[in-house]
């Protein structure tokens, strides 16, 4: 506990009004989210790459994201950190009754515990929960399975696969329309990134990160198409798609 306190002073002292740090005494909730964001990133990154060094340097970033949002509470009398660690504790003996409390269970309903603490705090939807700010993909994945858990759900595989060819067709059905409507279009678009997430999802992948590993491999296959057309004496904007396009299929064909 005296490394987590003496955190703590050090966060309050950059927060001080007139002796903190420039940039951490004038920061408010909104101004770090996008911080908050890019650093649990950067932890995912760490973990991916099993670079454990790299992985204690960043969780350490988000640790500071999670003192700072917790001394601005304090100073807005809103909560404190000990009252994050409570709720915390509360939250983790609630959800494992099998471990904390008196009978043993052998089988824990995950969503059945949720459900008490939704209508406990008076939600009305099993969606209500959900956060607004979550990244797209993350938050389609997380509604699928809210909605999965209550039988909203196709138990098989064919049919989310016919849910995708659907969605292609109604694409290609608003674009080759005689008179195109921009907005039917970008919704036809979204609800075919909905049924390729829900596919990913009943795949047993997990949607952010397999489209992350996906744009992985682009960059890693374009940044090669550069070097190709460099040694050939070009720059990008020098050259043809098709040409580019034999370079992208070379450094395929390179590749294990």
């Amino acid at each position: 506990m005296q490394s987590i306190e003496q955190l703590l002073m050090v966060v309050k002292q950059l927060r001080d009004p007139l002796t903190g740090c420039e940039w951490d005494r004038v920061q408010t909730f909104d101004s770090i989210k996008g911080n908050t964001l890019e650093e649990s990133y950067e932890v995912l990154q760490a973990i991916e790459q099993k670079n454990f060094p790299e992985l204690k340097t960043e969780l350490g970033d988000l640790l500071f994201q999670i003192l700072l949002y917790a001394q601005m509470a304090e100073e807005q009398q809103h909560f404190s950190f000990d009252d994050i660690c409570n709720t915390l504790k509360q939250k983790l003996i609630s959800r494992h009754p099998h471990i904390f409390g008196e009978q043993k269970i052998a089988k824990i309903n995950w969503e059945v515990l949720k459900q008490k603490e939704r209508d406990q705090k008076q939600q009305y939807s099993i969606l209500d929960d959900i956060p607004q700010a979550l990244p797209a993909l993350m938050r389609a994945e997380k509604i699928q399975k809210r909605c999965a858990s209550v039988g909203f759900d196709w138990q098989t595989l064919p049919p989310v696969i016919d849910k995708v060819k659907e969605e292609i067709d109604e694409v290609l059905a608003e674009i080759n329309c005689d008179k195109q409507v921009t907005e039917k279009i970008e919704e036809e678009v979204g609800d075919l990134l909905f049924s390729v997430v829900n596919l990913t999802r009943h795949l047993g992948f997990n949607a952010e990160l397999t489209l992350n590993k996906a744009s992985q491999k682009f960059e890693r296959r374009f940044r090669q198409v550069e070097n190709i057309i460099s040694k050939q004496g070009h720059k990008l904007n020098e050259v043809t798609l098709d040409e580019m396009e034999q370079a992208w299929q070379q450094v395929k064909r390179n590749e294990p």
